[in-house]
């Protein structure tokens, strides 16, 4: 294996933060590639990161998992400790490890082993953020991942237009990876049971937080669903912390089909209409009205900053160190609270 060799971006924002003598206190709220996104250009700007996950996952194998098992969901858990993996030799090839899916003609067939391995840790440890924390230890983590409940979760849509054939009707659709490629237009999401219980050591993270950051991600199925759970939801409206919520740089096929940034913003909203933002991240080659975006900013209380954060390949995928570099910028430019000022 080459040796790895630090990009002098990364190296900078490190060497400024170790300047100033402190890191901020920095939860990220989502689920699946769009949180590991977020972890993995984070994590190179703070070594106090916890990681919030959505347990409402029920495709492929954490679909599997959790009907035979009645665990939850450990996939997006996985991801977001594969994302927080170091850049060393170790970190990657444990990334690499708990990523690799087993290919066979039998039952093992698509399990991850990172999946396994949780799985195996909750069932010998009785305790899913202890056996998280072991977990990552293992891993050489940077952060630390948490469940954003300690209950499986089933994420319910009402969509217009599911049924190509019925284009006006609104159905209930059940399951998030149904949800998330539905065909017809998402009108609102809810979780199952409704009054889900919050891990407390992810509402004790939001409370004693400097930054907390939501999204991108899935938006119906991995960022609003940390809103649906009252106790979240509260530490969000209770914390001192300053928040920004990231965009997705496209529309998702399905999900969010057709979606402006700015509506993407009305529908987190609808969903918590007492939320308040510090800032909104953009893209700005994604931002085609950057008005609208900002009017719709404002009524959420935000600010919109728009980077270039979009990977180099013209794929919808946000580039680790030009992320870093955004999310840096807004913690020095969008004031500070606690210890870190």
């Amino acid at each position: 294996m080459k040796p790895y060799r630090r990009r002098a971006s990364t190296l900078s924002v490190r060497r400024t933060l170790r300047r100033r003598g402190a890191q901020p206190k920095v939860v990220a709220l989502g689920g699946g590639m769009g949180l590991s996104a977020s972890l993995a250009a984070l994590r190179r700007i703070t070594g106090d990161l916890t990681a919030v996950v959505t347990v409402a996952d029920d495709g492929g194998s954490s679909g599997r998992l959790r009907e035979e098992l009645g665990v939850l969901p450990p996939g997006d858990l996985r991801k977001a400790l594969a994302a927080l993996c170091g850049d060393d030799d170790w970190g990657q090839t444990w990334a690499r490890v708990i990523q690799h899916r087993f290919q066979s003609k039998g039952e093992i067939n698509g399990h991850a082993v990172g999946n396994l391995l949780i799985v195996a840790l909750w069932e010998q440890l009785g305790d899913p953020v202890q056996a998280l924390d072991l977990v990552g230890r293992l891993l050489g983590a940077q952060g630390r991942v948490l469940p954003m409940s300690a209950v499986p979760l089933e994420l319910q849509a009402l969509v217009k237009g599911h049924d190509p054939e019925r284009p006006d009707d609104v159905d209930t659709v059940r399951g998030q990876a149904t949800v998330a490629l539905t065909p017809g237009d998402v009108q609102s999401v809810h979780l199952v049971p409704n009054d889900p219980p919050a891990v407390p050591e992810a509402v004790e993270a939001v409370l004693d937080a400097d930054w907390v950051v939501l999204g991108p991600g899935s938006w119906f199925s991995s960022v609003i669903p940390h809103l649906l759970v009252p106790e979240l939801l509260d530490a969000l409206a209770e914390t001192k912390a300053r928040k920004v919520l990231s965009l997705n740089l496209a529309p998702q096929p399905g999900e969010t089909e057709g979606f402006s940034p700015q509506r993407h913003l009305e529908v987190l909203g609808r969903h918590a209409p007492k939320l308040a933002l510090d800032v909104v991240l953009a893209d700005e080659a994604a931002v085609p009205d950057r008005e609208s975006l900002a009017d719709a900013a404002k009524r959420l209380g935000a600010a919109v900053e728009l980077a270039p954060v979009a990977g180099p390949d013209g794929s919808a995928k946000h580039d680790p160190e030009l992320l870093a570099a955004a999310y840096d910028r807004i913690f020095r430019m969008h004031g500070r609270i606690g210890p870190w000022r």
